[in-house]
């Protein structure tokens, strides 16, 4: 058994969440999570939130309401969301905590203290008509290298280098246009060159195992070869203090360093909640601990670039040395599982030009494992992907319910009507025993070893694999032709149930909803899928409560065959999934279409 981290990519609390973003961030980490719980890990799910820097500013200023009062209230809206869809958090919180003001700021001094965050005079980018700062990604111009016309102030997404504002060719702002002003100032910088060969040799290592995804180590080696010190603070007024700045209330840690720290911070929230301060230090600072990052890939420079680094000068293993702080010595990433993009009928999400469906939108509507169901098996796991809503009515039909739903139906409505119960079975022919090796032994081995591998498409294709061979086993059988040998009726239909078990603990990951109402079509009690719960809790250092999101993760199954009972009640069978009306994909597009007017 191993300590593995699950560290969830942040979201941005200016607005509800579309399903591009928990087709990168959220169902694959809880799919990952739900199995490495079933396979005998102890799990640490974590997130939050992400609520300072700009862009909450600017949403704040469009709804007239205060910064704090936008961040309360996304906040909510994005808690209950991910509770709808299932994700098992231990806890999901967010970046206005005290607990995380005081984490992110002793990573700071750690970091300053070991030499690697130093003052320097820069020219920030200014809003002429606002005075307010503009942000990196709030800007955009060419890149000076390439030539490509949609670089942001931070990197250029097209060749993938780092870049500065004051680099872009005809700068402008993301949020009107105006071509900013820039200004002398000065903030602190993360000394990324200084961290450049402790980084080097971390990703070096991390290649060796041949787990990362490959377009990350390499877009995140390629970036090594030319780092430059990057600010990690911002002239603004909604932010965590920046330590040793306290006399410049126009002075915060950048939103970026604050964010990744998150991670840490949660996970000691988590730990102080529990009653036991310390116990987050067992996925922290044991290196037998492992951690897994789940993220879009326009998130990869962040995540496996400056959150290594930082941890790295936290750690005191720069060319400048150091000593770990109170924290003690801070594990890296073990992976960072990036994404691609979700595509909406083949347009980008956007908010603003109403390409866009939100998570509530689509579970107001339908059921969450159909949700769950699709990023799942055509996400955008290792390639731009697209949402159609006519692929997603397709999928549920024909996949969803016609395959797993149905054979769930017809096996079980056949037990109730010639027995009532699960039968027992009698001799075993050698098509028995070929279902029962392929569901209950076979099949684990090869779904879990895909999971653990981020080969999460796959996975789900071969659950479905076993799935329809139990379909094909039991239109094999026929069992509904045996009233004259009803040993041999009740030794199919015994089979048949033991198989669809197996197939509900296989898909359990994927479909935890269905799970537990296919454990119960079966005459099975207790809760064998347990959910996430929304608790409002009291800030832990005096600050304003707020909703989290946990749950109690005890009661899942482990990831192996578990025999049917012979004599368990089975009552007339409720659908286990919902079939989609054609008339679906006509009604969504005109929504789409209304939005986007």
């Amino acid at each position: 058994m191993s300590h593995v981290l699950s560290a969830v990519a942040w979201p941005y609390a200016n607005g509800p969440r579309h399903i591009g973003h928990v087709a990168g961030f959220g169902v694959p980490s809880d799919v990952f999570s739900r199995y490495m719980r079933m396979a005998g890990h102890d799990v640490l799910m974590v997130s939050g939130t992400d609520e300072h820097g700009t862009p909450i500013l600017v949403q704040a200023d469009a709804e007239g309401v205060t910064a704090r009062e936008l961040a309360d209230r996304y906040n909510r809206v994005i808690v209950e969301d991910l509770a709808a869809l299932g994700l098992s958090y231990d806890l999901f919180t967010r970046t206005t905590t005290r607990n995380h003001y005081a984490v992110v700021q002793e990573l700071f001094r750690g970091v300053q203290r070991n030499g690697y965050m130093v003052e320097q005079t820069t020219r920030g980018a200014i809003s002429p008509s606002t005075g307010r700062t503009l942000p990196d990604r709030f800007i955009e111009g060419t890149c000076p290298i390439c030539g490509y016309d949609g670089a942001r102030g931070d990197q250029c997404d097209n060749c993938g280098n780092q870049l500065d504002p004051t680099d872009l060719i005809d700068p402008r702002s993301r949020i009107n246009g105006e071509t900013p002003e820039f200004v002398e100032t000065q903030h602190f910088f993360l000394d990324l060159p200084a961290l450049a060969d402790a980084l080097r040799r971390y990703l070096q290592g991390r290649e060796a195992t041949g787990t990362w995804r490959p377009n990350v180590i390499r877009f995140t080696q390629n970036l090594v070869d030319d780092l430059r010190p990057r600010a990690m603070t911002r002239d603004l007024d909604w932010g965590i203090p920046v330590p040793g700045w306290e006399d410049q209330p126009t002075k915060r840690l950048y939103v970026w360093f604050d964010a990744v720290v998150g991670y840490l911070s949660a996970s000691i929230e988590w730990a102080r909640r529990t009653g036991d301060p310390e116990a987050w230090r067992a996925w922290w600072n044991d290196p037998a601990a492992l951690s897994y990052y789940f993220m879009g890939k326009d998130n990869i420079t962040f995540h496996a670039q400056i959150w290594p680094a930082e941890l790295l000068g936290y750690d005191g293993e720069g060319d400048r040395g150091g000593e770990p702080g109170v924290y003690g010595r801070l594990e890296l990433p073990t992976e960072v599982v990036s994404s691609e993009y979700l595509t909406m009928e083949s347009r980008k999400f956007s908010s603003s030009r109403g390409v866009v469906i939100t998570v509530r939108d689509v579970l107001e509507r339908y059921q969450p494992d159909a949700l769950r169901y699709f990023l799942s098996a055509a996400g955008p796991e290792n390639q731009d992907t697209d949402f159609t809503w006519a692929e997603f009515v397709r999928r549920t039909n024909d996949e969803l319910v016609a395959g797993w739903g149905n054979l769930v139906n017809r096996t079980a409505n056949l037990v109730h009507k010639n027995f009532g119960e699960i039968p027992a079975a009698g001799e075993l022919t050698d098509a028995d025993r070929g279902l029962l090796e392929l569901t209950g032994t076979t099949a684990f081995a090869t779904v879990g070893g895909l999971i653990e591998q981020h080969r999460q498409k796959q996975a789900l294709a071969e659950a479905m694999r076993v799935v329809s061979a139990v379909n094909t086993y039991l239109s094999d059988q026929a069992p509904w032709k045996l009233k004259d040998d009803r040993d041999r009726m009740a030794t199919v239909l015994h089979c048949a149930v033991q198989a669809i078990s197996d197939c509900r603990l296989l898909l359990s990951p994927f479909l935890p909803f269905s799970a537990q109402a296919v454990h119960e079509v079966f005459g099975g009690t207790g809760e064998v899928s347990p959910m996430p719960q929304v608790r409002e809790v009291d800030d832990l250092d005096g600050g304003p409560g707020y909703p989290i999101l946990t749950g109690d993760y005890s009661t899942l199954p482990r990831w192996e065959s578990t025999p049917v009972v012979a004599g368990t009640p089975v009552g007339p069978p409720v659908p286990v999934f919902t079939k989609l009306d054609t008339a679906v994909v006509d009604d969504e597009l005109a929504r789409l279409a209304e939005r986007a007017q």
